[in-house]
């Protein structure tokens, strides 16, 4: 039975009056790329948060690497988002600092024993990693748009986690720069053998980098299955859209 790294059951959340999680059960298994697909609003960065122990969920329980995540305490809590990467929309490096100098961050904040040439390792491999060797001494105002989601993705890396989240990773790039990233999610599952959820609305991004997929409609998952099994011959009127905006409106 194949193993799973997060297990999501009768998950809801409501802010007030808006209900936007109700009722959610999903699963991600070992070595997986699982893309959750939906429309701005749907509840796809609420179910991160939860994940993360960000938010705390109404009902249901979400475990993730064995834990049940609303009853960690803070001390675990840290411990288990070390396990976790995120790879957030617009890279969040920080503009003060060199490549080098941004890759070096987390490990100075969470790795004690490393020597200077350890880290040095440890950074110019995982640039290397993702085609960026020779943006070590640059600052993110001299990279492209693409190269700065490149090196965000190398710098969540650093910590070896064995989860990757990934929110809208093509989310303003070009076509070009799109594919490319595409391609390092799946390289960097192959690579590092990381489970990861890839939060979208890009279809090709879900059709390149995912497993599985799981359309959040209305609060629930809709459907959970290949690219194949979810589109392009679905029934359901909310999903068939989504696929004609993606494939053949635009």
């Amino acid at each position: 039975m194949e193993e799973k790294v997060v297990e999501i059951r009768g998950l809801e959340k409501s802010f007030g009056d808006l209900d936007v999680l109700m009722g959610v059960d999903l699963d991600l298994y070992k070595g997986e790329n699982l893309v959750v697909l939906g429309k701005s609003g749907s509840g796809k960065s609420v179910l991160i948060k939860i994940m993360v122990g960000l938010l705390k969920q109404d009902e249901g329980t979400v475990k993730v690497l064995g834990k049940d995540v609303a009853n960690l305490g803070t001390k675990e809590l840290n411990e288990l988002r070390l396990k976790i990467g995120f790879s957030f929309q617009n890279s969040a490096l920080y503009d003060s600092m060199t490549v080098k100098e941004n890759m070096e961050f987390p490990l100075v904040r969470n790795i004690k024993n490393l020597s200077r040439k350890e880290k040095d390792m440890k950074i110019e491999a995982l640039l290397e990693s993702v085609g960026l060797p020779q943006s070590i001494n640059q600052m993110p105002s001299e990279l492209s748009g693409g190269q700065k989601k490149r090196i965000g993705v190398a710098r969540t890396l650093i910590l070896e986690p064995e989860i990757m989240l990934y929110d809208e990773p093509t989310a303003g790039l070009d076509p070009i720069t799109c594919m490319d990233i595409n391609n390092l999610i799946v390289q960097i599952r192959e690579e590092y053998n990381t489970s990861s959820i890839v939060i979208t609305h890009d279809l090709t991004c879900a059709k390149v980098t995912g497993d599985r997929m799981a359309v959040l409609l209305d609060g629930q998952f809709d459907a959970v299955g290949t690219f194949e099994e979810v589109f392009p011959n679905a029934e359901d009127q909310r999903i068939k859209s989504f696929y004609d905006y993606n494939f053949i409106n635009s």
